[in-house]
């Protein structure tokens, strides 16, 4: 017997309120039902909005789930500037492993890597975005000579998210901020500058 929410009318929501509720409900209805379970009218029923408004505005169920996570998780994951770029990426990173160990860190990580024939373009913008932001605290960390001037900012990103990655997508071993602070000293230990006659 169907519950008395989904017997209950759409509310007439509009602009903002309406993306505010249809983005939130995308989110709860992401953790309780998983990336399966989120559809288009699930999410409606839970926002109290009609469905081909949802689709009116975001067009594609990937859309919709894309923009909802992003827009809650980027608030998880700010750009830190404590002054040094060790401090700097334990702490971005850690942040990134508490994402990861979430429901709706684990779907949007499965959502970017997951083919999908409407998204030809688009399965990696999230982690690109954010990687690249890493990659500015390496930079700071090089021009401030904390690591050596030919250091690949890119690489040392690869090298601490790829770990976090692997662990999160494949092996299921725990994820926590102790382990994204391990990776990064491992990391940058290849990255500190050479003494003259050095190895």
């Amino acid at each position: 017997m169907p519950s008395p929410d989904q017997n209950a009318p759409p509310l007439r929501r509009r602009g903002a309120r309406m993306r505010s509720a249809v983005l939130a409900a995308t989110v709860d209805v992401l953790t309780a039902q998983g990336l399966a379970g989120t559809t288009v009218g699930a999410v409606a029923r839970a926002a109290g909005v009609h469905e081909t408004s949802v689709y009116r505005r975001w067009g594609s169920r990937e859309n919709l789930i894309l923009e909802a996570l992003t827009e809650q998780l980027d608030a998880a994951m700010p750009v830190p500037d404590t002054g040094r770029v060790r401090d700097d990426l334990a702490t971005y990173f850690g942040a990134l492993a508490r994402l990861l160990a979430t429901a709706q860190g684990e779907a949007l990580l499965r959502l970017s890597v997951e083919r999908d024939d409407t998204l030809p373009d688009r399965r990696l913008p999230y982690w690109t975005e954010r990687l690249e932001r890493g990659a500015v605290m390496v930079r700071r960390g090089v021009e401030r000579g904390e690591l050596a001037p030919d250091t690949d900012p890119g690489l040392v990103i690869e090298a601490i998210s790829g770990a976090l990655f692997t662990r999160a997508l494949i092996s299921g071993a725990p994820l926590d901020e102790h382990l994204a602070t391990r990776l990064v000293d491992l990391t940058l230990t290849g990255a500190l500058p050479r003494t003259p006659g050095g190895p």
